[in-house]
């Protein structure tokens, strides 16, 4: 017998391919199916369901989309339902717009128990047989409108030393977060069911907490409370009217698989995450220029007198984010729409 390796045969007395391999050669691991990405440019408001993460919800809705980049303009909580605007491709360009609007939400306080979490999914820390009277609760709210000074939860994104506040919170370490300035442009009681719970509606700025408000009123009427449901209901110029729900949004793209709806109908376009912002239609020489990254000047005697950020369109076509100073156009952001883009009709009709 020589000291070759002896390569087994197959049935038929043929060398079996691939057989003759070293003994610690590993086997090869199966091809794995890859969806294919592609461009689409829009904004899903979706109406998140409640035990979700933001980040799951996006996963899911990118794939459903099989789009190549997607984001979400601000964080809903778990145990919190309503509007998460979902941007996809180009639209992430315009994210901060949406982040920076006003959010409006609707939520239950239940008095008598401070959680650790500022809502049902924590511990009890605190706990009060006290029950606040509605004329307590109405002389309260004044005192939490305005600009006022805000602790954020103890189970918060807020970074500490570079960690998110709720891992360190987790790890049962005290997180010494600072208080900060936030926006509280209304609170609003709107329902007492019992003597237990009390409904409340709330229109916030940025980086708000309504957990915190929950804490804070309960502190404050003696009694502790915190959030035992809480709803987004608005989230800048994206209301309950352009929310859809998971289950209709997979509905819809099954019927467009099969060639009996349109994707696009289920996405707002770009620029509606910039209703606050002045438009501007420049000339199609003006776009080329705009999309090369050169700057353009407003020429003739009618020209339009604009200072400050606008969003530009060329043939009714969103084309680029810039500044205007002295006459002067200087883009900052060029959106590329090629691909499915958000149908203006869904918005129109206010779904």
């Amino acid at each position: 017998m020589s000291g070759e390796s002896q390569v087994p045969e197959s049935p038929n007395g043929e060398a079996a391919a691939g057989d003759a391999r070293p003994e610690n050669a590993r086997p090869k691991k199966p091809a794995q199916f890859r969806r294919e990405k592609h461009d689409v440019h829009g904004w899903v408001i979706l109406d998140k369901p409640i035990g979700m993460t933001s980040t799951h919800a996006v996963a899911r809705v990118k794939r459903l989309f099989s789009a190549k980049r997607a984001g979400h303009a601000g964080t809903l909580d778990p145990l919190a339902s309503g509007c998460l605007p979902i941007a996809l491709g180009e639209a992430t360009k315009t994210v901060p717009f949406v982040m920076d609007g006003r959010k409006a939400y609707r939520f239950t306080v239940k008095w008598g128990e401070e959680r650790n979490t500022d809502d049902t999914e924590g511990t009890v820390t605190a706990t009060s047989e006290l029950r606040p009277t509605l004329p307590a609760v109405e002389a309260l709210l004044p005192g939490f409108t305005g600009t006022i000074s805000q602790v954020p939860p103890q189970f918060s994104a807020i970074k500490v030393d570079g960690e998110r506040a709720y891992d360190i919170a987790r790890d049962g370490q005290t997180v010494e977060l600072m208080a900060r300035p936030v926006d509280i442009h209304s609170l609003v009681l709107r329902d007492a069911p019992d003597a237990d719970h009390a409904v409340f509606e709330a229109e916030c700025g940025k980086g708000t907490y309504v957990r915190a408000i929950a804490r804070d009123m309960g502190r404050a009427l003696g009694c502790h409370g915190h959030v035992s449901t809480l709803r987004r209901t608005r989230v800048g110029s994206f209301t309950e009217k352009t929310m859809i729900s998971l289950a209709e949004l997979e509905a819809m793209c099954d019927r467009a698989a099969v060639g009996e709806a349109s994707l696009a109908d289920a996405l707002l376009p770009v620029e509606t995450a910039l209703d606050d912002i002045p438009a501007l239609a420049v000339s199609r020489a003006d776009a080329a220029r705009l999309q090369r990254g050169q700057a353009v000047l407003l020429r003739g005697r009618d020209a339009p007198v604009v200072n400050g950020i606008v969003y530009v369109t060329v043939a009714g076509q969103l084309l680029a984010l810039a500044e205007t100073s002295r006459g002067e156009i200087i883009p900052k952001r060029v959106f590329n729409l090629a691909g499915l883009h958000g149908s203006a009709r869904r918005n129109d009709e206010g779904h």
